[in-house]
């Protein structure tokens, strides 16, 4: 199991990140870690997530009631329960304001699919979620349709929420995504973007079966339009603790990634030797086409 204070730490180290980064500004943004069945430990509301400490961290159970911590618990948490009561398999969530994928959300543009192998390897579709009031559970439950299969969305008129196996693994889910719709905006101002053919996404696709990572869309990925709701994927019923460490992110100061004898659970967020050249060999077909 993850130790508290490394808990704590990681959630002020990606408050850090997403404030150098411009994904924040003033008291925006909150993340959040499951550390329990019922107790999450969160974000306060009112400061600055780049300058934040580990004792400002504070808890709540699945219902949203502050049960730890002397600040008061962000006003989005909702959304984050409702993922938590949906996914099992998720144990962070991140929301945050990133600027490119938050210009798509303003003008509520859906994202292209199969323009970028390492989207559709990593992220998948992106659904456009529709416009709620942020803090209520109409907005918490507005992602209820995808909430199951994706691990992306977009906030209409809002910002963009990410979730993972820590807090590193949803955060380096918002760099893709932003960098993602950085790209596709500054190839609308190039040109276009074209799609991958549909020899490359079954390639892809491949690729992902052999990780082990369930991919909803089914024979009509590349489908312009919204994202379709698609059936829930089974989950286990009982809440089972994250195994810990939080491995694959070394602090921005230099020091020592957080240390122990448990390795990240297998899967994207961690390829293997193997996975990584199948990834490589993917990609190096894909540009000679």
């Amino acid at each position: 199991m993850i130790a508290d204070d490394e808990l704590r730490g990681a959630l002020c180290e990606v408050g850090r990140r997403v404030w150098q980064k411009n994904y924040v500004a003033s008291n925006d943004g909150n993340f959040s870690f499951r550390i329990a069945e019922n107790a999450v430990l969160c974000t306060p509301t009112m400061i600055s997530k780049g300058f934040m400490k580990p004792e400002d961290m504070v808890i709540v159970d699945l219902q949203g009631n502050q049960i730890g911590g002397s600040r008061k618990a962000t006003s989005e948490i909702k959304i984050h329960l409702f993922i938590y009561q949906r996914r099992p398999d998720v144990y962070s969530v991140v929301h945050v304001h990133p600027p490119h994928a938050t210009a798509f959300a303003v003008t509520r543009q859906e994202l292209p699919k199969c323009v970028l192998p390492e989207i559709e390897l990593f992220l998948g579709e992106i659904p456009l979620v529709p416009y709620a009031t942020t803090g209520t559970w109409e907005f918490a439950h507005s992602i209820a349709p995808w909430v199951e299969n994706h691990d992306a969305f977009l906030l209409t008129n809002h910002g963009a929420v990410t979730v993972g196996l820590d807090p590193y693994d949803a955060y380096y889910k918002m760099e893709t995504l932003d960098q993602y719709c950085r790209i596709l905006l500054l190839a609308a101002q190039a040109g276009d973007w074209n799609r991958i053919d549909h020899a490359g996404m079954m390639e892809l696709l491949r690729v992902k079966e052999k990780l082990g990572v369930p991919d909803p869309r089914g024979v009509d990925f590349c489908a312009p339009g919204a994202a379709r709701p698609s059936r829930p994927r089974p989950f286990p019923n009982r809440f089972v603790p994250h195994p810990g460490p939080i491995t694959d992110a070394p602090k921005l100061s230099g020091t020592s990634p957080f240390a122990g004898a448990a390795k990240h659970p297998a899967g994207l967020s961690a390829l293997d030797s193997d996975a990584r050249m199948i990834v490589d060999e993917v990609l190096r077909r894909l540009a000679k086409k």
